[in-house]
């Protein structure tokens, strides 16, 4: 996590300057031994690198780095607003969900925060008037962009952190501050994550519980979300963010049929995965509705062929 003072490492080194740990402690207004600390925690995400000047002094500056570009793109952009003061921990993860009116009480449920939780770190927003509608439903004002972009590159860059400390070779596929979705290349790497809490196998390698097993072609895919229960719909979703070739549509809309998946139930998990469209497809598929002239967002199969795969698998 990048904590406030983290956040105001960040933004004394954002014009690409070096500074040592005692000139950042003065500027931040945080004691030197807490700012070694600091320094040590962005050291070891990546976000700084360090150097040696004269007398072996220890100086830091900004790594290349997706989050500390996203920083300095915010900066550059917005460098009107005092981001260290607005931006806390809460009001980063807040910010994910504002890319389109969205009411407290949702944003609490996806975070497990309380909504008087929510309307605390959307309250710096309120009172910069940075938000657009000011409610029931909240979200960025339009020529905030960048700071979308910041809070999805910190989301991004923790759950690939928390990742990597149990599997290496780990990649984000899609994440919100909560919830991730990755994937990974090795056995050794798969074998971790199985074995770790909080984490599940998903995708098409999670199709086996539903009694439908197929060829993996790589290692199966894994989702974080502590303490929630892995639905079908959320499987299916995760099977098509990896990849929404034909092939795997046409499995997703095997298990929707071997579960008998409710359509606005999976219409519902698919928003959070811009899959919504591709839902409405399959279900189209799948009741026959399909036209000549309908603009379909993904390859669906023949009846012929859907038929077969039915039959294949046993699935009435």
């Amino acid at each position: 996590m990048i904590t406030k003072a983290g956040l105001a490492v960040i933004d004394a080194l954002s014009t690409g300057r070096e500074a040592t740990p005692e000139v950042l402690a003065m500027e931040t207004g945080y004691s030197q031994t807490h700012l070694y600390d600091v320094l040590d925690e962005l050291l070891a995400a990546g976000l700084l690198v360090e150097t040696r000047g004269r007398k072996n002094q220890r100086r830091v500056h900004l790594a290349d780095h997706p989050v500390t570009e996203a920083y300095r793109a915010l900066r550059s952009e917005l460098g009107h607003v005092d981001w260290v003061d607005l931006l806390s921990p809460a009001t980063l993860r807040v910010c994910w969900y504002l890319d389109e009116p969205r009411r407290v009480t949702n944003i609490a449920e996806q975070l497990g925060m309380s909504r008087q939780g929510v309307h605390n770190a959307l309250s710096p927003l309120k009172h910069r008037a940075m938000l657009s509608p000011s409610g029931p439903e909240y979200a960025v004002s339009e020529d905030l962009a960048p700071l979308l972009a910041f809070a999805q590159a910190v989301a991004t860059h923790e759950h690939r952190s928390r990742a990597r400390e149990i599997a290496p070779s780990a990649t984000v596929e899609w994440c919100d501050p909560k919830r991730t979705l990755v994937r990974v290349q090795t056995t050794e790497d798969t074998d971790a994550l199985i074995d770790a809490p909080d984490w599940q196998v998903t995708g098409l390698g999670r199709f086996e519980e539903y009694g439908l097993q197929f060829f993996l072609a790589g290692e199966p895919a894994f989702w974080y979300a502590p303490n929630e229960e892995l639905t079908p719909g959320e499987v299916m979703c995760h099977t098509l963010v990896l990849d929404s070739g034909s092939r795997r549509v046409s499995y997703a809309m095997l298990l929707i049929e071997a579960l008998d998946i409710d359509q606005e139930t999976l219409t519902d998990t698919a928003m959070w995965y811009d899959l919504e469209f591709t839902v409405a497809a399959m279900y189209q598929g799948l009741q026959g509705e399909v036209k000549d002239s309908d603009e379909i967002p993904v390859v669906l199969p023949s009846e012929s062929e859907f038929l077969a795969l039915k039959d294949q698998y046993g699935v009435v």
